[in-house]
């Protein structure tokens, strides 16, 4: 095993727009249980453990995906990991590189284990074999990549051809290739000696600082400058914007692996996925008798080949093959298994129309807790609010509404007008438009609460925050009355 500690790197930057509509902008795939109990992220994390000289993690992850990351850690009992919050996305040579410093700072020096947040891996036994193979050689200097062993001929991945060995089940990268069409995705299936990239690595944090320097330079120095002007908020160390915003975008591939001459490849068999699609995730899950995955309540009638996927009510198939259909609270899509790549083209619509499908799901979740908007109309809205144990709302005011809270599970702490209230289940409390106000949970056990909205406006932007100790930076509210704009913020 390599004598220096091990530090997994879990980048959790992406969207996941081809498994739309369960991932979204603001909730994407990383961070849903999509395979079932876990997140993607969690399993993640739940994978490293057992590797020899295993490390706390750290966590490169936007500033909206947060306080889901923040909470997926301390869920899995994760309390001494560093979760880096880059101000724009500039692909993974730069997010590699901010962490590669924190390791610095934080060990000195260390191996670090680059793991996508969304992918999964049958045979966990497997990866941490392969892992600690690819730590020995890291350790010694190499650039160590994950080649998976192909399946099928799959045009979706961009492969690695093998050269030399190193050692037993250690391996030269002689070349790094792009998506191959079908035919020839056939042949490097039949001809071997050929992996599909998986975009996992493990290399020296200054071995790879030493390397990034060398092929992009501008890109090293503009993510140096970010990290030694970070600042720390709570939980989150926060990269200084601007130099972070200079940095050349690009992956890992293109600035370091593809122009070293230290890149080395260890294969994977493991049951890798990338869980890149709704026919991927068919792919990943078991299958009933009829090659069926069927999650919620679903009736499949005559139905073969199929995911179908039920988040909130029946769904039902009659006459079906090869189909993926996947039902939430606010949107359903069809579509054939083969095409389910072509998904993100609706997300593209969706933005174009500026519609909210595209970023959130009618359940939102906060770091106090989720809010889930029940009904929706002119000038009246229902929602569900859960707040977690001991949190709390910020303290805040509307401009163009009132509220009506009616407590159904818990007990809440209700600040009015600086009035404290306790309220049990079936008790109401008015919120007078332009009142201050603030909502608790002292209790035990999550608060749950009817909150009613009336009023000439009801987004989300007509919050003024006053107070808020999860230090959310707050915006400037739309003006929509000719009252003097004031500091507000979207997230309560």
């Amino acid at each position: 095993m390599s004598e220096y500690p091990v530090v997994p790197v879990i980048l959790s930057g992406g969207s996941g727009t081809r498994l739309w509509p369960m991932s979204r902008e603001l909730y994407p795939k990383q961070f849903i249980a999509l395979l079932g109990g876990e997140s993607l992220f969690e399993r993640t994390l739940r994978r490293v453990r057992g590797i020899e000289a295993i490390q706390s993690p750290i966590v490169v992850c936007n500033e909206e995906h947060r306080f889901m990351a923040a909470e997926q850690l301390r869920r899995s009992g994760v309390r001494e990991g560093s979760i880096l919050l880059e101000p724009v996305g500039r692909n993974t040579a730069p997010a590699i590189a901010v962490a590669a410093l924190e390791a610095v700072e934080r060990h000195g020096d260390a191996v670090l284990l680059v793991l996508p947040a969304d992918h999964m891996i049958r045979d966990e036994d497997a990866f941490r074999a392969a892992a600690q193979t690819g730590a020995r050689a890291a350790g010694a200097g190499w650039l160590v990549t994950f080649g998976v062993v192909p399946t099928r001929p799959e045009t979706g991945f961009g492969y690695i051809r093998r050269g030399e060995p190193l050692e037993e089940g250690l391996y030269r990268v002689e070349r790094f290739v792009e998506k191959p069409d079908a035919d020839t995705a056939q042949r490097y299936l039949e001809q071997g000696g050929y992996y599909w990239n998986s975009g996992m690595f493990l290399f020296l944090a200054s071995r790879y600082l030493h390397e990034l320097a060398g092929h992009e330079p501008e890109m090293a120095a503009c993510c140096r400058a970010a990290f030694e002007g970070r600042h720390r908020d709570l939980d989150f160390v926060r990269l200084e914007a601007a130099s972070f915003e200079r940095a050349p975008a690009d992956s890992i591939d293109y600035a370091v692996m593809e122009r070293t001459d230290r890149a080395v490849v260890v294969p994977l068999d493991a049951g890798w996925s990338d869980v890149g699609s709704w026919h991927a995730l068919w792919e990943a899950r078991d299958h009933d008798a009829d090659g069926n995955v069927l999650v919620g309540d679903v009736i499949a009638e005559q139905t073969r080949n199929s995911y179908v996927h039920a988040a909130g009510r029946l769904v039902a198939t009659l006459g079906l093959e090869d189909v993926v259909v996947v039902e939430t609270a606010d949107a359903v899509m069809v579509a054939p298994r083969a095409r389910s790549q072509e998904v993100k083209r609706i997300v593209e619509r969706l933005k174009a129309a500026g519609r909210d499908e595209a970023r959130v799901h009618r359940k939102v979740y906060r770091p106090w807790g989720a809010y889930e908007t029940l009904d929706l109309a002119e000038r009246f809205q229902v929602k569900h609010i859960t707040v977690e144990p001991g949190q709390s709302l910020s303290l805040q005011l509307h401009h163009h509404r009132s509220e009506h809270w009616i407590v159904v599970r818990g007990t809440a702490r209700v600040t009015l007008r600086g009035e404290t209230l306790l309220l049990g289940e079936n008790e109401s409390v008015y919120i007078p438009l332009g009142a201050e106000h603030r909502l608790e949970n002292p209790g035990k056990i999550p608060l749950e609460l009817i909150e009613v909205q009336s009023g000439s406006y009801l987004g989300e932007d007509d919050i003024v925050r006053l107070e808020d100790r999860y230090g959310r930076e707050a915006k400037q509210a739309p003006d929509r009355s000719g009252e003097e704009r004031r500091t507000v913020d979207a997230t309560r």
